[in-house]
Parts: C-alpha cells; structure tokens; sequence
C-alpha cells in the first residue's frame, strides 16, 4: 500500500474527502517526525513504538579497494510493532497459506 491508497483508506473509513485525509495524514507524519527529533520516541498503543536508535562509529570496508575506511556515528530511526499489531499480521498471514 503507497500513500494514495492509504489516503484513500482513510478516507472512506473516516467518511472525509481525499483532501482532508491526505491533510491529516501529513500532520500525522510530521508529528511522528517532530516528536522523534525532539524527545527520540513516539509510542502509539497498540500500534507500535517509533524512536531513534544510535549506530557506533565503526571501521568499514570500501568493497570496491578493500581498504578501511571509518564510519561516523549515527542516529536512524526505528520501529517496534505493538501487540495488537503483530497478533493482526499473525492472523492475517495464516489465513493466507
């Protein structure tokens, strides 16, 4: 699913127009984006947990010489799928097979 068809999700289920859900989504977004720059985690219950994980600087490789070459520290981010979330997947996987 892209984020039209999301949009279009939201839509009907919210009984808004494409327009109102695709601004809702985009403040959705942002928030998640905003709450992961300022406090490095947002938890939904339910839903899962979204936060910023650092990554040690480490020595690499350059697959192209070989030779070593350092990699700088770094922040991602990261999502923890909740157990409502992982029990509806479980569900929707078995009945597929």
């Amino acid at each position: 699913m892209n984020k039209t068809e999301l949009v279009e999700v939201i839509s009907s289920k919210a009984e808004i127009t494409k327009a109102e859900a695709g601004k809702v989504l985009g403040a959705a977004l942002d928030a998640i984006v905003e709450g992961l720059a300022k406090d490095g985690k947002v938890t939904l219950v339910g839903f899962g947990t979204f936060e910023v994980r650092t990554r040690s600087a480490r020595t690499g490789r350059n697959p192209r010489t070989g030779e070593k070459i350092k990699i700088a520290a770094s922040k991602a981010p990261a999502f923890k799928p909740g157990k409502e979330m992982k029990t509806a997947v479980a569900a929707k996987k078995k009945g597929k097979k």
